[in-house]
């Protein structure tokens, strides 16, 4: 055991780029895995093990892996006894009942007496219970669109992103079932061990930092000194923008970290009141 923090993520599938983007955004230098089932991190005591995300939360669970990135809707279906840590913001999916496109669907009491297929039985049958129907949930591991076609259900409950294999096996959404996103997680004795507690904070810190950094942009723009009470109005920035003079005695620069999503809807109120040379950058990180 060489003390280091164990942090199990996917081997392959959609959350894996995405988990080593955000490592490496929070500044570890992580080798090439390639076919590697554990590597190390070059400058941080972390050690990163690639698994199926099925089996993430027991290794969790465990104590195989201290913590782990998965999907939500993984950490449910398992019922694993882990903490959830934080939500990380990518790997945003919905678990949705499906039917025929040519059925019309408009009540979920539509579904009593019906088969459902699904890779989510728990969640499933924790849904219908709660809405208080009676369908047969059938366990599928692997292509559960097909069901239907195959006269093996009459829905189906899985992850749709686009909707496009939907639209492909000739089904249509339905109801939404559960929102999931990629979450980190925690084994719930890590606390023992302050050793990796304390690294667990830390490297929580670094995460938080690149969110943050990842909502926000920064913006830059000269301003008449006459508008910054109006400029100052507009902007929704984080804190008190950057006020700074210019060589022109009527002009100003003004520097302000902005939530992503408002850009578009305040340039032109900027604009209009005498912003110019606007300039909207990335921030790698940004610490609160």
């Amino acid at each position: 055991m060489n003390g280091n923090l164990k942090l199990a993520i996917q081997k392959n599938g959609r959350l894996t780029e995405k988990s080593l983007q955000l490592l490496r955004t929070c500044g570890l230098d992580i080798e090439n895995y390639s076919n590697r089932l554990i590597v190390s991190a070059r400058n941080y005591d972390l050690d990163l093990l690639f698994l199926r995300d099925d089996d993430i939360p027991e290794y969790v669970q465990d104590g195989v892996a201290d913590i782990g990135i998965v999907g939500e809707d993984i950490v449910i279906e398992k019922q694993a006894d882990v903490s959830i840590i934080k939500k990380l913001a990518y790997g945003k999916c919905k678990l949705m009942l499906a039917g025929p496109e040519d059925e019309n669907l408009f009540e979920i009491e539509q579904m009593n007496g019906k088969r459902v297929a699904t890779s989510y039985p728990k969640i499933l049958s924790n849904f219908l219970k709660n809405n208080r129907i009676d369908a047969k949930v059938i366990q599928i591991s692997g292509s559960v669109e097909i069901a239907p076609s195959l006269g093996i259900a009459d829905y189906i409950c899985d992850i749709v992103s686009t909707g496009n294999t939907l639209k492909l096996n000739k089904l249509k959404k339905f109801t939404n079932v559960f929102d999931s996103e990629a979450v980190l997680i925690g084994n719930r004795n890590l606390e023992n061990d302050q050793g990796k507690y304390n690294k667990l904070n830390k490297l929580i810190s670094r995460i938080d930092s690149a969110l943050n950094a990842k909502t926000s942009k920064y913006l830059m723009m000269n301003i008449p000194k006459t508008a910054l009470d109006e400029i100052r109005e507009i902007l929704p920035s984080l804190s008190s923008p950057t006020v700074l003079p210019l060589a022109s005695e009527k002009m100003l620069a003004v520097h302000a970290v902005i939530p992503s999503e408002m850009f578009w809807e305040i340039q032109e109120d900027l604009t209009n009141a005498g912003a110019s040379g606007i300039l909207l950058m990335p921030i790698e990180n940004m610490i609160i």
